[in-house]
């Protein structure tokens, strides 16, 4: 249980937006659940929304090491009213139900090949599976025997609700009222009240509603992967740009009802240009090698605070060539910013004053392909208009040029798509 992040509506309070003064507004997923939620429903769901993340979650699929017997399918489906996406897994079953441990499923997670962040999401959710099974049976968790959720269509329902929770990026998590359903489901335990004993421990706190249809509206697979989102169940308290929307069906059909998850995509509403307080400092050097400066301001732009770092060759005293740095800080982070100057240069001595500045809007987007995730930085003009650059770094593991240009070009549509130019 050590190796649980924490929830993805917390974890992911980091850089969606840059340079900002104000604290980092993130976009935000709506969890729509109108037939219920199932893990293969959440999966549909997002891969409608966002058919850029297909290519890079059957990668992931690919290194679960999956028996031949396994087969995936992602297609499109569409019942008497709504289209949308199936996420369909066809696995062998032991008489309907998998037996394997916690500890069994950690393994399978360990030898698969991928992402760490993936596999611990993965290992996060089955983990409050068991936590949820073991409260309902008097057990301790580790000893808890998975039964249908240990089948290998489960493992991939959770696996890809993980990797696509990642390749979304930093994001704020809601959800509508869930539809309990009533009656029975037969199990590996035998009949069980709907909704199953365990599926009740992990929605506590959520909103709920009884719409008449009976039978189970949501399985323990996907009421896991909400509590491991820890949705707001209260509306967004700021404006918000809808910017997609998608529509995943489940196996079930329901009567005189669409049985779907729907996911709305909102985007956050900031003006186009911000104003804010930074930082300048300015200094020159004259008694430092190129090498060990060129290392010093490297390690000055790592800081925590620091908005960027420049330097240009001057003329100083006696007509000697030195470097001129001037230094961007984060207003609050004036002090910290000066001790970092005089740790990493020779210099002694720095000017420095607070001063104005516009800036664009901007936001992170991510791009996740085949070889991994790219960071795009999106920003929007006084116009309306959206551009957008890949963040280069991300973009180091592909070998050659080409290869390198056709990933950016992609993943700047990409965003370029899903932040709109409105």
């Amino acid at each position: 249980m050590d190796d649980a992040p924490p929830p993805a509506a917390t974890d992911a309070e980091t850089d969606a937006s840059e340079g900002s003064a104000s604290p980092a507004r993130l976009a935000r997923f709506h969890l729509d659940p109108v037939g219920g939620i199932a893990g293969d429903m959440f999966a549909a769901a997002l891969l409608d929304a966002r058919p850029d993340l297909s290519d890079g979650l059957q990668g992931a699929l690919a290194g679960l090491n999956l028996p031949p017997s396994v087969d995936i399918a992602i297609d499109p489906h569409r019942d008497k009213a709504l289209a949308g996406v199936r996420f369909n897994v066809e696995a062998p079953s032991d008489g309907g139900h998998g037996h394997v441990r916690l500890a069994e499923v950690r393994a399978r997670l360990e030898a698969a090949r991928i992402e760490p962040a993936v596999r611990k999401r993965a290992l996060a959710i089955f983990t409050l599976l068991a936590e949820a099974e073991g409260a309902v049976h008097g057990m301790d968790p580790a000893e808890v025997t998975f039964h249908e959720v240990g089948a290998w269509d489960a493992t991939v329902d959770i696996v890809a609700a993980a990797h696509l929770i990642e390749a979304v990026g930093p994001a704020r998590w809601s959800v509508g009222a869930i539809p309990l359903g009533s009656g029975r489901v037969r199990c590996a335990h035998g009949l069980l009240p709907v909704p199953a004993p365990a599926v009740v421990l992990l929605l506590r706190g959520l909103a709920t509603h009884d719409d008449g249809i009976a039978g189970e509206r949501v399985t323990p697979t996907g009421a896991a992967i909400l509590k491991h989102l820890a949705p707001d169940p209260a509306p967004a308290k700021e404006p918000e740009t809808l910017v997609g929307t998608g529509t995943g069906f489940g196996s079930r059909v329901l009567p005189g009802l669409s049985n779907v998850l729907r996911v709305l995509e909102f985007a956050p509403v900031t003006p186009a240009v911000q104003q804010e307080q930074v930082a300048m400092l300015r200094f020159e050097i004259d008694d430092q090698t190129p090498e060990d400066l060129a290392l010093g301001l490297d390690r000055l732009r790592a800081r925590a605070g620091i908005l960027d770092v420049l330097q240009w060759p001057a003329y100083g005293k006696k007509g000697r060539i030195v470097a001129a740095v001037q230094v961007l800080a984060e207003a609050d982070a004036l002090d910290a910013a000066l001790d970092a100057v005089f740790d990493e240069t020779t210099t002694l001595g720095v000017r420095w004053s607070r001063v104005a500045r516009s800036a664009l809007a901007r936001e992170t987007a991510w791009h996740s392909d085949a070889l991994g995730t790219v960071r795009v930085k999106r920003a929007r003009r006084p116009a309306g208009t959206v551009t957008a650059k890949a963040e280069l770094d991300d973009l180091a593991g592909s070998a050659g040029h080409a290869a390198r240009e056709e990933r950016r070009r992609d993943a700047e549509a990409a965003a370029l798509r899903r932040g709109g130019n409105d």
